[in-house]
């Protein structure tokens, strides 16, 4: 059950009703004000996702949820971080939870050939046309932090020739579906995503990841590059990084225990300079290369020299520059043979169990 689309069809076919629903908080909570479905039967309760909830301010609907759960429950949380406000939710809502943290995705798909091009904010959306542009035909996906940074660079990609559709939380159900499914059959190139719409987007055939913005979260860049390299293939994953932006990329190295290989921007676009960092190292210095475009693609690009006459590459797909280095409690008591907890007509409350933890319970 999701918003942005009629109420009524949705409201329909839970009379029957069902042993189990998938919502988000908005439309969960208009069918129960519509008196469409109760929850007062309800013996497992799973908040996917949390932390992407908060920051897109669903806690407010989500603390109405819970208000409409019966006590006896087992309830589990979900989340990639957790930020404080997800930990007081925790609190507040699960009675003695068990936390269970799963090693965080630190590695990389081997097959991800990654690079980073340090580049001023204001000439990242005239690399990004050019990186683009030198891969022509290729299906692309663009990580930007804020919705309305997703839509600029639509606009600004136009203005170069450029093609692309944006997906994030202000955009309508229809065109979230319409934008994707251009972009499944090939007659849309280039998709601009916030990390939130990008969420379960499992689309075959992309070959190149752009992080316009590093995100602030280590982890989310893990997720953004592995929308590439799927089925076996091989993918390309290229991060922007304004001055401001180097303690993000830190982070991000840090937690994939690799240093990004350095790539040289396109032809016209001066490379970004940060005196404050400190000079690389020795072991970051042989990871540094030039973007050349695609070599012997026919497609224009452009190849950088690095001053010895020798012309910089960038790595071909395969031979990155580095590699990095390489219980959950359950416990519910059995439902009584076809009972159903979802329905439009309330019935008196069935026999739960205590309150469960984290799987998220963590």
């Amino acid at each position: 059950m999701f918003g942005g689309v009629p109420a009524g069809k949705q409201a329909r076919a839970l009379e029957r009703g069902c042993d189990v629903l998938v919502a988000t908080p908005g439309r969960l909570l208009d069918l129960i004000d519509q008196r469409a479905l109760t929850l007062r039967d309800v013996e497992i309760f799973v908040l996917d996702e949390a932390d992407q909830m908060m920051d897109i301010g669903f806690m407010p609907a989500i603390r109405r949820v819970f208000g409409h759960l019966p006590q006896q429950r087992q309830a589990m949380l979900f989340s990639a971080t957790m930020p404080d406000e997800i930990r007081k939710l925790s609190a507040k809502y699960l009675r003695n939870p068990v936390e269970v943290s799963v090693t965080p995705a630190a590695r990389t798909a081997d097959r991800i050939e990654q690079g980073v091009m340090h580049v001023n904010s204001g000439n990242k959306p005239a690399a990004l046309a050019a990186v683009i542009h030198d891969h022509e035909g290729d299906r692309v996906i663009v990580f930007a932090r804020t919705k309305h940074g997703a839509d600029k660079l639509v606009r600004k990609l136009a203005q170069s020739n450029i093609e692309a559709a944006a997906i994030h939380g202000n955009k309508s159900q229809g065109q979230r579906e319409k934008a994707l499914a251009r972009f499944r059959d090939g007659s849309l190139h280039v998709l601009v995503a916030t990390d939130i719409a990008a969420r379960g987007i499992d689309v075959p055939g992309v070959t190149l990841v752009i992080n316009h913005d590093l995100p602030n979260v280590p982890e989310v860049y893990v997720h953004r590059i592995g929308r590439t390299a799927r089925a076996g293939k091989a993918g390309l994953a290229i991060a922007f990084c304004a001055p401001d932006e180097r303690p993000l990329l830190k982070d991000i190295e840090k937690l994939i225990k690799l240093s990004v290989p350095v790539l040289d921007p396109p032809e016209g676009i001066a490379a970004a300079t940060a005196a404050a960092e400190p000079a690389p190292q020795d072991s970051q210095r042989r990871g540094h290369r030039g973007w050349s475009g695609k070599t012997g693609s026919g497609r224009g690009g452009q190849k950088a020299g690095n001053g010895n006459g020798q012309k910089r590459r960038r790595p071909r797909n395969g031979k990155s520059g580095g590699r990095p280095e390489g219980g959950s409690g359950e416990g519910q008591a059995a439902r009584p043979e076809g009972k159903r907890p979802f329905r439009a007509k309330r019935r008196k409350s069935g026999g739960g169990n205590g309150q469960g933890g984290q799987r998220a319970t963590g």
